[in-house]
């Protein structure tokens, strides 16, 4: 069974498209089989002038009827399409979507900060590994940072912050919302124990592949401090040459950081871990409970 997701960011729109099947244990196994990434850049629209452009919207529009052609070519029955921080944010967001949706006949979602970091916990990432430990999802975007804390057995907390890369590209993130991060996870780990990371995003994903980290290995808070100051002392040009890195990538690398940096230090964390996961893929676990088991039967 083919399922998808649509995930319109801040700074790129991905499609991810998983075969879904049932394994020798009972439990469900999702392959990948085709994620593709447009880097619409939204926020540079949303957080600089409050909305989206016409040539941004046309883009967007574009991606869509593609990603149309591609569901159609592999036979998806399924689909779960939102739209995060720059389009909550977008004065014409609501507008912009209805015309999607009259384009494309795909309709997509615009969700609540909360309601991200639910869909990247819906990964679980944090059940397969130590039940005695505490961990700190990380997800950080163009336009907001998703955090969700797990320990032992038990959900402590899932909250959104108005910080992101592109947001902090555009000197839109006021010191005043730093602080408040800060004073959130001092409060709410003041009584948890040590706090291991686990972070998700297009960026930390690019860190790790830099370090040559085996897979399943974490990276160390100094080794991303070193990426950091190494990352700053270059231009965005440079950083595209020197570490082959994409132009949407090569700015908001060192922004990234600085928000994994700040969330590990405010939460005590000297490690994290990099599963390849996202939202797309949280948003595929959701929609596999939505639909699947009614549909097949499947546990």
């Amino acid at each position: 069974m083919k399922l998808a997701a649509i995930d319109i960011g801040s700074n790129a729109a991905r499609l991810l498209i998983s075969e879904a099947s049932p394994n020798s244990a009972g439990t469900m196994d999702f392959t990948k089989v085709n994620l593709v990434r447009v880097p619409l850049r939204l926020g540079f629209d949303v957080f600089d002038h409050g909305s989206i452009s016409e040539k941004r919207t046309s883009h967007l529009i574009d991606t869509i009827k593609a990603y149309k052609l591609l569901l159609d070519v592999y036979e998806v029955k399924y689909l779960k399409a939102c739209a995060t921080s720059a389009m909550r944010d977008a004065a014409n967001g609501a507008e912009i979507l209805q015309e999607v949706r009259t384009q494309t006949g795909i309709d997509i979602h615009i969700i609540s900060g909360q309601e991200e970091a639910s869909y990247i916990y819906e990964n679980h990432i944090a059940e397969h590994l130590d039940k005695t430990k505490s961990y700190l999802y990380i997800d950080v975007g163009g336009g907001s940072t998703e955090l969700t804390l797990f320990s032992g057995t038990r959900l402590i907390f899932k909250e959104s912050f108005n910080i992101g890369t592109i947001r902090l590209l555009h000197q839109q993130v006021p010191d005043s919302a730093w602080q408040q991060l800060k004073d959130f996870l001092k409060q709410q780990l003041r009584t948890i124990g040590p706090v291991t990371a686990i972070g998700s995003g297009g960026n930390i994903n690019k860190i790790f592949s830099l370090s040559k980290r085996k897979e399943g290995k974490p990276l160390s808070l100094d080794t991303l401090k070193d990426y950091y100051k190494e990352f700053s002392a270059f231009s965005v040009e440079e950083r595209i040459h020197l570490y082959n890195l994409r132009e949407d990538r090569a700015d908001v690398i060192v922004p990234a950081l600085q928000i994994y940096i700040n969330v590990m230090r405010w939460a005590g964390a000297e490690e994290i871990y990099v599963p390849k996961i996202g939202l797309a893929d949280g948003l595929i676990q959701a929609l596999y409970r939505e639909i699947a088991i009614p549909a097949n039967g499947f546990q």
